[in-house]
């Protein structure tokens, strides 16, 4: 069989201040046909599980473009339709084939084109016809779309928050397409729009045991894969929203069945999955009382993997304020600071003035005597499923007893090992902060006393009603409906 692959994903806050453009993706990643390195990158997971399946199930495999961005604003129409016709361009050279397995996002949104993913399979089917087998893999922080189901055969979500299990997913999407493609199974869909959004922790209960339920259902009865699309609330277009996809082996009714049965189940344990955001103070409060530390806190509405800067300084200015030591932070976006800060030299002390930069969101900058603790270039994060996350050039700088880390490439915070490649030393803290929403708990986990989730303010604020949505479809629970004729 032929295999054709590629990969084009973001993650798109239409609430953010930034646009997304072309450079974006080529500064984060991005390889053209062929060029794919020889490690597993993120969304490049249907890539690499079909590299690994290709000589066992005999696959002659012709591998496209791969290019996603970290979560940003919208997408610029240019920088979409360019790498759309880019991946699509691929497709076509690589013709005849027989599967095609991408890996997407599902919450892209563009200039013009509020629904990215449908977009782009409604084309590669097009270019392909009705016989080929299409199949993605997409993160569960996506908008699932009729038009996504309508022009695909198979979607594969990840099933764990963080995620963690982007490879097993990816493996699991190459061989129900190699069972489809070989007439094995005949997988039909079912979708439930269970009329609300909800974040969905699976290091914790009930998400715990959704997952490990639905993982026991696959495989029996004529389920084949199940996926919850958690929906992503800062993305503000028609279809977002939580939503259960079910597929079963020729059997619709079953399929059916029970994706209603999921999303009742959903909803009412919906109470007990939201994420409780403690504000700044009462974070710091229990912190500073905990017996040991480290105690992690989350600063949600700054994170950079939900399209935030990354550059906000409210949590930080807070802890200088009321003359707390022994603490980290990061990573906290500034090019500016980090040149200076390689200018200066490890060991330096100066004046600087740091983060608040794009916007009111962002906070002030906040000023201070620094001492540069330790510089690297290109330092690269370990991300989810082992991925490496490429962080640009970073400083360590400390300010009044907080140990910051600086970074020249936005992102967010997914493994201790970015700040101990900088010799922090995590565990000596007691306080450490860190722009990330759910992705960092794998990691963190395992230094931490406590976590504690923070709803600072910021462009990804966890305070959905504080947003003006124009596109969604109500019922959204929690998100109250304006009243007729106004915004919210």
């Amino acid at each position: 069989m032929r295999v054709f692959t590629g990969s084009l994903a973001t993650e798109t806050n239409t609430f953010a201040p930034m646009l997304t453009g072309l450079a974006a993706f080529k500064e984060r990643r991005y390889f053209s046909a062929g060029c794919h390195p020889a490690e597993m990158s993120s969304f490049g997971g249907p890539l690499w599980a079909a590299r690994q399946r290709a000589q066992a199930y005999d696959w002659t495999l012709i591998e496209g473009m791969v290019a996603s961005a970290q979560p940003g604003g919208t997408v610029t129409r240019e920088a979409y339709e360019s790498l759309r016709d880019e991946l699509l361009a691929d497709l076509r050279a690589a013709l005849p084939v027989d599967i095609v397995l991408l890996g997407l996002h599902g919450a892209m949104v563009a200039d013009g084109y509020d629904d990215c993913e449908g977009d782009l399979l409604a084309r590669v089917r097009e270019i392909v016809g009705p016989g080929v087998v299409i199949g993605a893999e997409l993160d569960p922080h996506a908008h699932l779309s009729k038009a996504m189901i309508a022009h695909s055969d198979v979607l594969v979500a990840y099933k764990e928050y963080p995620h963690t299990d982007i490879l097993e997913r990816a493996y699991e999407l190459a061989d129900l397409c190699r069972r489809l493609a070989q007439r094995e199974i005949a997988p039909v869909s079912a979708v439930i729009d269970c009329d609300m959004v909800v974040p969905i922790h699976t290091t914790r209960e009930p998400g715990r045991s959704l997952v490990e339920r639905i993982q026991s259902l696959e495989g029996h009865n004529g389920i084949l894969t199940v996926s919850i699309v958690q929906g992503f609330a800062t993305g503000d277009v028609p279809d977002m929203g939580t939503k259960v996809l079910v597929y079963a082996d020729g059997d619709a009714q079953a399929a059916q069945q029970l994706a209603r049965e999921l999303a009742d189940d959903l909803v009412a344990m919906r109470d007990m999955l939201l994420v409780r955001y403690l504000d700044i103070d009462t974070a710091l409060d229990r912190a500073m009382v905990a017996p040991r530390g480290p105690v992690v806190l989350a600063d949600r509405s700054d994170n950079p993997g939900s399209g935030a800067a990354g550059d906000s300084t409210f949590i930080l200015r807070r802890m200088l304020e009321r003359g707390i030591r022994n603490a980290a932070l990061g990573p906290l976006w500034d090019p500016v600071a980090v040149s200076i800060a390689f200018d200066a030299g490890v060991g330096s002390r100066l004046d600087m003035r740091i983060g608040g930069k794009i916007g009111p969101l962002s906070g002030d900058p906040v000023d201070g005597r620094c001492v540069v603790r330790a510089l690297m270039r290109d330092l690269k994060m370990t991300g989810n499923g082992g991925t490496p996350t490429q962080m640009g050039d970073c400083a360590l700088i400390e300010m009044e007893g907080i140990e910051i880390v600086l970074n020249t490439l936005r992102g967010q915070a997914m493994n201790v090992d970015l700040f101990t490649q900088l010799q922090c030393d995590l565990s000596s803290k007691r306080i450490v902060v860190v722009k990330s929403a759910q992705h960092f708990h794998a990691s963190f986990a395992t230094i931490a006393e406590d976590i504690l989730y923070v709803g600072a303010p910021g462009s990804a604020s966890p305070d959905w009603n504080a947003l003006t949505y124009r596109k969604i479809r109500y019922p959204k629970w929690p998100i109250e409906q304006p009243e007729s004729g106004s915004l919210n």
